[in-house]
C-alpha cells in the first residue's frame, strides 16, 4: 500500500535583514529546514484555523505551532528575514518546516526558487509556552488519500495496534482528500514517540506530527 501525502503548496516588498540570534530562538527539531510557499489556487479558501487564506497577507502554515504564533523566518542562504503569523497547518512534505504565503515568500525572494533553507524564531513565546497558552492536542498524520477506501484500509491496519484513528476530510483545490490521523495526545513528545512506534512496526512509511487545535 502506498501512502499519498501532499503539500498545500504559496506584492509586498517588505524586507528585513537577519537579526542576531536571541532568546526567541526555538531550537527543537522541526524549526530549521526548508520553507516552501503557496498561493493560487488556495487564495480565498479557508485555512486550518477557519480564516480565509489571503496570499498577500504575511501568514504561514506550520504543523505544530499554535495558531496566532508570530514567527521570524530567517533565510539562511540570502540573509533576509520576514515575520509571519501562523494560521494554517502544513507542509506535509519531508524536510519542509513552514509553508509561507505568497507575500512572505516574495519578501524572502523564495517565489522563484520555490524553497529556501530557513531557521524559525518565535517572536511571542508567551503565546506558545506562557501560563495563558492553550494546551495542545496532537495527532500523527500517516496518509492523505483521494480514495476513501484507501483511507479506511489504512485505518483498519493501524487501529488494532494504535488508536484512536480518525479520518478527516480536506477540501483541497485538487479535490477532496481523506486524511488519516492517529492519536489524541496532550503533548508533542508523546506524538513523536507514537510516530516512531508505528514506523518501527512497519505500519506506515511517512509520518507528520500535527497540532489539532
Amino acid at each position: 500500500m502506498s501512502l499519498v501525502v501532499f503539500l498545500t503548496g504559496c506584492l509586498h516588498h517588505h524586507r528585513r535583514r537577519v537579526s542576531a540570534p536571541g532568546v526567541g530562538i526555538y531550537t527543537q527539531d522541526g524549526m530549521e529546514g526548508l520553507a516552501s510557499w503557496y498561493g493560487h489556487p488556495y487564495h480565498g479558501r479557508p485555512t486550518a484555523d477557519g480564516e480565509i487564506y489571503n496570499m498577500y497577507a504575511m501568514t504561514a502554515a506550520h504543523r505544530t505551532l499554535p495558531f496566532g504564533t508570530w514567527v521570524r523566518v530567517h533565510d539562511l542562504d540570502n540573509g533576509r528575514s520576514v515575520d509571519v503569523r501562523i494560521n494554517d497547518r502544513g507542509p506535509f512534505i519531508p524536510g519542509r518546516v513552514i509553508d509561507l504565503s505568497y507575500a512572505a515568500a516574495e519578501a524572502l525572494e523564495v517565489v522563484g526558487p520555490g524553497s529556501a533553507h530557513v531557521r524559525l524564531e518565535i517572536l511571542n513565546p508567551e503565546h506558545v509556552y506562557g501560563p495563558q497558552a492553550v494546551p495542545g492536542v496532537y495527532a500523527v498524520q500517516v496518509g492523505a488519500f483521494r480514495d476513501p477506501g484507501n483511507a479506511q484500509r489504512l485505518k483498519a491496519l493501524i487501529e488494532p495496534h494504535f488508536g484512536p484513528v480518525m479520518i478527516q476530510t480536506y477540501n483541497d483545490p485538487k479535490g477532496l482528500f481523506y486524511r488519516v490521523r492517529v492519536g489524541n495526545l496532550n503533548n508533542e513528545t508523546a506524538a513523536q514517540e507514537l510516530a516512531t512506534d508505528m514506523k518501527q512496526q512497519g505500519l506506515v512509511t511517512e509520518t507528520y506530527v500535527v497540532r489539532l487545535n
